[in-house]
């Protein structure tokens, strides 16, 4: 077939413009399709290579595009240059009259998760709270490439595979996150740098094969460009179209949500109508949904068949490392591990708001008439709130018998990971008071009789 003519020299044109353009349009046009004239940036400045470069391009194409920005050194006191670097980072912003914010961390050298994962956790939590438009990292192609075949050998799914993306909004920051660099390889940027004669730090870790990635980089990767040149483009790629997937999945879990999750429960019949494959799917999006690190592939597994094997009233607790999943009445919850070390009873002295070392909301205290527990029966006291052991009786009505509070919690729908740290009021050895279930009809106010009324949370 004949093609048309001025196809072929549009196309012809637009390649010869990709080819001519610089790491400098990069970044320019990476800036001005995110963020207006009047933004403020930030600049994660280690004071290695890529950074460096990063700093000279943003300060570059600053005077046309019009923004404001400065930088951030995360000082990580892993290595015995530190400090160097982090003077090397304070003398450049310095010389060119860019603001320098200098943040410590600590990093446990003992951390379960390595020490480069336990260090970029620590450079996340900073990341986190800077208030910008974006911050700006000098993350390039070979960096995806690297952190691409890292997922897909620890067996990641799509969105693992997915890697970094150019530009996103990481769950709570702040600020968005700007990756301008991250189609340039790592070969583009040193000859940028030599080119412009500039100076950065070497940090001597990057040479320890025993961390994962400097292997994969320092030893493997060299042998893959023998054999495939021009690799790390084609993984950028095939990246891409594993973001796209995983997208795709991600609407597939908002639509099955929206029928299977309501006030933060996962109806567990509507998950066993749905396929295995989007069961496992729906599941992942219940837990990251809530902002909770996913399992790995086995646990999942196992989670969901708990899940879907239990009986109609079953009750499951299924522990997924940092969070536990229950089912309760029908439904799934993602609950965090109740705190064994915190103190389980604290003393009333009168105070209309008390903070209990277990549990995140207050009790509240308010006046009330022929309401709540008698007043004078309080203030002659001792009063103590108690986290519950077990065992404990309560008449919720006047002439009734004593029931245990185990019957009564039940009664009351409240969830079996929750009663243990409801709180309870004890004044002269005697429960009056449960959350969640009431009062103790013999120690209620009566008509126009002062009385406290006790609440949880709320102002």
């Amino acid at each position: 077939m004949k093609r048309d003519i001025s196809v072929c020299g549009r196309m012809a044109a637009s390649r010869k413009a990709q080819k001519n353009k610089t790491i400098a349009d990069t970044v320019a046009q990476a800036i001005a399709s995110h963020l207006s004239r009047d933004a403020s940036l930030v600049v994660a400045l280690s004071g290695g290579l890529d950074s460096v470069v990063l700093f000279h391009l943003v300060r570059t194409c600053q005077p046309i595009l019009g923004f404001r920005f400065k930088c951030v050194h995360v000082h990580h006191g892993l290595s015995a240059n530190a400090d160097q670097w982090a003077e090397f980072c304070r003398g450049l912003c310095v010389a060119h009259g860019v603001a320098f914010d200098l943040q410590r961390v600590s990093v446990a050298r003992d951390d379960p998760a390595g020490i480069e994962a336990a260090a970029r956790a620590a450079r996340r939590r900073v990341f986190a709270t800077i208030e910008t438009d974006a911050l700006l990292s000098a993350h390039h192609q070979d960096d995806q490439a690297e952190t691409l075949l890292l997922q897909l050998l620890r067996g990641a799914g799509p969105k693992g595979l997915a890697a970094m993306a150019a530009w996103h909004h990481p769950p709570g920051w702040k600020a968005a996150q700007l990756r301008p660099l991250l189609g340039v390889t790592r070969g583009e940027i040193r000859s940028y740098a030599e080119r412009h004669c500039l100076r950065w730090v070497e940090d001597e870790s990057n040479l320890d094969s025993r961390h994962r990635r400097n292997a994969l980089r320092n030893e493997l990767l060299p042998q893959l460009a023998r054999h495939f040149p021009g690799y790390a483009a084609t993984l950028a790629r095939a990246a891409a179209l594993q973001a796209e997937s995983a997208e795709l999945l991600d609407d597939l879990a908002a639509i099955d949500a929206a029928a299977a999750i309501s006030d933060g429960g996962l109806d567990c019949l509507a998950l066993a109508r749905l396929s295995p494959v989007r069961q496992r799917n729906l599941l992942r999006h219940f837990i990251a949904a809530q902002g909770h690190r996913l399992p790995n592939q086995r646990r999942l597994e196992q989670a969901l068949q708990q899940l879907l094997n239990a009986g109609p009233d079953a009750r499951l607790c299924v522990n997924l490392g940092a969070v536990e999943l229950h089912r309760f009445r029908g439904h799934a919850w993602l609950v965090p591990p109740a705190s064994e070390d915190a103190s389980d009873r604290v003393e009333w002295q009168g105070e209309a708001v008390l903070d209990l070392p277990w549990l995140a909301q207050p009790l509240r205290f308010s006046a009330a008439s022929g309401m709540g527990v008698k007043r004078d029966w309080l203030e002659a006291g001792p009063v103590e709130v108690r986290r519950r052991q077990g065992g404990e009786r309560l008449r919720p009505l006047a002439g009734g018998p004593h029931r245990s509070l185990k019957n009564l919690l039940q009664e009351a729908a409240i969830p079996p990971w929750q009663r243990n740290s409801l709180p309870l009021l004890w004044c002269r050895g005697r429960l009056a008071w449960a959350a969640g279930v009431g009062y103790d009809a013999d120690c209620l106010a009566q008509p126009g009789e002062a009385g406290i009324i006790l609440s949880l949370g709320g102002h």
